[in-house]
């Protein structure tokens, strides 16, 4: 069964987060854009250069509050050269043309405001829960689209989500050291973070939270259980996967497909999953004995199906010891 949908896999921008260390950042004016810009940027640096002949008020403060470098000047060539990331927000063109220029040919990172041609970043939409943050962008093409999404994530983010990741860093060792096996830790994570632990964390009581978590830690834990997973696509719309289906796919370690499987559905497994793609579609042959050796090894192991046709018997499998499932997802 061959399905209408097609891949695309060309991002126009590619999503990256900046280690706040290498930012030596230069702003070229003094408005009230160029404010906005310099309150972005300092949320993770200080290295900040402001070149401009005047500044509106709430520049100047920005300059004196956080000891900024300001050059009192029009913009000049030449200034450029050890800086990593240049900002152009004045309201002359021919400006913002020629440090766009000069930014190019020293190779560095350019955004000149609201001349996305004359970009080669764009700043996303930011959701601020540190050092969890999360960055939305729509490459420039919609931004009152980007705007609701933004407010609908914030309405489900708790203010303290922060809290969650800080707790997870601190005991992140401990628990790779006591639980083998990377899904056994995913799951453990995702009960710890779920459950009352969590909740501790987001109320405050964060003491208590590391109590029961060192508990926790105390207890026999399993090693983890292999599983083949057979997930029968449909009509192979991503928007048609079940809630079932989503979350198996979240623990993968493995996936097979072959090229009747609808591509897209590859991009809602886990990103760390092993990839392998078939070459022999799976009407004629499924890689039974391949699953059920990764299966055995203790991995959950996803097997997409296009459309959907019962599995013929097969003695591997039924003689396997692996835990087997089917899911039908799709419309």
């Amino acid at each position: 069964m061959h399905n209408s949908f097609t891949y695309n896999n060309s991002m126009n921008y590619f999503p990256i987060f900046l280690n706040a260390k290498n930012i030596n950042a230069m702003v070229i004016g003094g408005g009230d854009v160029a404010a906005r810009k310099i309150e972005l940027l300092l949320k993770s640096t200080a290295e900040i250069t402001i070149m401009s002949a005047e500044l509106c008020p709430s520049v100047d403060a920005l300059i004196k509050k956080h000891r900024l470098t300001w050059l009192a000047h029009q913009y000049k060539s030449g200034l450029l050269t050890d800086k990593t990331l240049v900002i152009a927000a004045t309201d002359q063109s021919k400006v913002n043309e020629a440090v766009y220029q000069e930014a190019s040919e020293l190779k560095l990172l350019i955004n000149v405001v609201d001349q996305p041609e004359l970009c080669s970043y764009i700043t996303p939409a930011i959701i601020d829960r540190t050092p969890m943050i999360i960055a939305l962008s729509s490459s420039g093409s919609a931004p009152i689209l980007i705007r609701m999404l933004r407010e609908q994530i914030e309405k489900i983010l708790p203010n303290n989500y922060g809290l969650l990741a800080d707790f997870s860093f601190k005991f992140r060792d401990h628990v790779k050291a006591r639980i083998k096996g990377i899904r056994n830790r995913r799951t453990f994570w995702e009960n710890t973070l779920r459950g009352a632990i969590g909740q501790k964390i987001l109320t405050g009581d964060t003491i208590s939270a590391e109590q029961q978590l060192i508990a926790s830690l105390k207890q026999e834990i399993s090693p983890p259980i292999g599983e083949i997973v057979f997930i029968h696509s449909q009509d192979g719309d991503p928007d048609n996967l079940t809630l079932k289906a989503h979350r198996e796919l979240q623990f993968a370690d493995a996936v097979f497909y072959d090229d009747e499987v609808n591509f897209d559905l590859i991009e809602y497994v886990r990103r760390d999953a092993d990839k392998y793609p078939q070459s022999i579609s799976s009407s004629i042959l499924i890689n039974y004995q391949h699953a059920i050796e990764l299966a055995e090894r203790g991995q959950k192991v996803i097997y997409f199906l296009a459309g959907y046709e019962p599995l013929p018997e097969n003695e591997a499998l039924s003689h396997s010891k692996v835990i087997k499932k089917h899911i039908i997802s799709g419309g």
